[in-house]
């Protein structure tokens, strides 16, 4: 693959060969993905012995149950990742669980740094799971949080959780300037819709530039 074309992945394995084809370090040594194969590949298989459906959104690998996001497997800088839509709501007595965000509204995330890390965390991880399809069989809803009680779009969540300098840019701008993406961006009845509207102002935000600067 010419490093310089990236391309959106459709599998999970186009993910771990060549990333999320956001940047043109896509199936280069430098791309974030690379480092973490053995990372990525071990919760990858954790989450489908949990039962878990396996898609690609956002250019990440998602998983789902009856159509719902459970949970999202990403790579870093210096870091991987399994994130949890809905982490808010799950029993976490150790405290184990992080936000991705100042901003983040339900979503929870545990960060990797190898696979042992990995393995001594299965019974957590296990457990992480198996709260979060309870949650979503219960049909839980999340409560609203900061910048003034908005729901924040999944596919915002997503792609923040999973690109860290997108986060970063979008957690620095003002708080009219996040007001105004986000009745934007959740404004589209579809998700196809919301993750276009995101890609389209990537760079605004990235430059910190509203919807109507």
């Amino acid at each position: 693959m010419n490093p310089l074309t990236p391309k959106k992945p459709s599998s999970v394995d186009e993910y771990l060969a060549h990333g999320c084809g956001r940047c043109p370090l896509g199936g280069s040594l430098e791309c974030k993905v690379h480092p973490w194969q053995s990372e990525l590949k071990l919760l990858r298989q954790i989450v489908l012995q949990a039962g878990l459906t396996e898609e690609v959104k956002w250019s990440v690998p998602c998983y789902t149950i009856g159509g719902k996001n459970i949970a999202v497997v990403a790579a870093l800088k210096d870091h991987c990742s399994l994130s949890f839509f809905k982490g808010a709501g799950i029993e976490d007595p150790e405290g184990l669980l992080e936000s991705p965000g100042e901003n983040s509204q339900a979503a929870r995330l545990l960060r990797f740094q190898s696979v042992r890390q990995i393995q001594q965390q299965r019974p957590a991880i296990d457990h992480f799971i198996r709260c979060a399809i309870e949650l979503e069989n219960k049909g839980y809803k999340p409560p609203s949080t900061k910048p003034s009680d908005m729901a924040w779009p999944v596919e915002l969540l997503a792609v923040m959780e999973s690109d860290s300098r997108f986060r970063e840019a979008f957690e620095a701008l003002t708080p009219g300037r996040q007001r105004g993406y986000l009745l934007f961006f959740a404004a589209a009845k579809q998700s196809k819709t919301r993750s276009e509207r995101i890609h389209k102002h990537r760079e605004r935000i990235l430059s910190g530039i509203g919807l109507h600067d």
